[in-house]
């Protein structure tokens, strides 16, 4: 079963790459700064994740965030945004990974620059996600989804909790999708509890910094 499973692999530059994706890893999040929840990586960094990744037909998605901290982006940062989607385009990777919110809800306008940017990549909306409120969030599925967006990358509820307190949650999030985008669960899976996880909510992709074993 879990050999038909993609396993996303959340990278902080290049270092784990080759033997996350030796160890089974399907598609590259490509990150700087785990430690604040990623940030954009460098043009460098991309380059040649894309290049070593891409002959092993794993794709990689790089995450679009000027900084750590909310998700309420001011003028300049958007241009920072737009402008390091271009970069990204223009080094050949698969996709990008975004989230932007404006008081309480998706920042309408600010996503529709970011995707016809992104245009034609594919698109996974962040854990942004879960700082909206349950019924928001069913709202939001449904907007991602109208606009061309991939995925949404979601715990299902607070990260400082294990994603299995959060599988009722997720299970109806998939629900609501009905298969419209990809509900991606993410933070806090491993070799250990990935197969349970996956039974769980059905599953066809997961995501994380430990989903697959580094271990040497």
């Amino acid at each position: 079963m879990e050999k038909r499973i993609l396993k996303e692999f959340c990278a902080e530059n290049f270092t784990n790459i080759p033997l996350a994706i030796a160890r089974g890893a399907g598609r590259i999040e490509l990150c700087d700064n785990l430690a604040v929840g990623g940030t954009t990586p460098s043009a460098g960094v991309i380059a040649e994740t894309v290049r070593y990744a891409q002959r092993r037909n794993v794709p990689v998605m790089v995450m679009i965030r000027p900084r750590g901290g909310d998700f309420s982006y001011n003028i300049v940062e958007n241009c920072i945004m737009e402008e390091d989607i271009r970069m990204a385009r223009r080094l050949q990777a698969d996709g990008v990974v975004f989230g932007c919110l404006k008081k309480d809800w998706l920042d309408e306008e600010l996503l529709l620059r970011l995707i016809k940017e992104a245009a034609p990549l594919a698109i996974t909306f962040h854990m942004a996600f879960d700082a909206l409120s349950h019924s928001q969030q069913l709202k939001a599925i449904d907007w991602l989804a109208d606009h061309g967006v991939s995925r949404i990358l979601t715990h299902g509820g607070a990260l400082n909790e294990p994603l299995e307190e959060h599988i009722d949650w997720l299970k109806q999030l998939i629900a609501h999708a009905k298969g419209r985008l990809v509900i991606l669960p993410g933070g806090g899976i491993t070799p250990e509890n990935r197969a349970k996880i996956i039974r769980a909510l059905d599953a066809a992709e997961v995501h994380g910094t430990k989903v697959v074993d580094l271990h040497i």
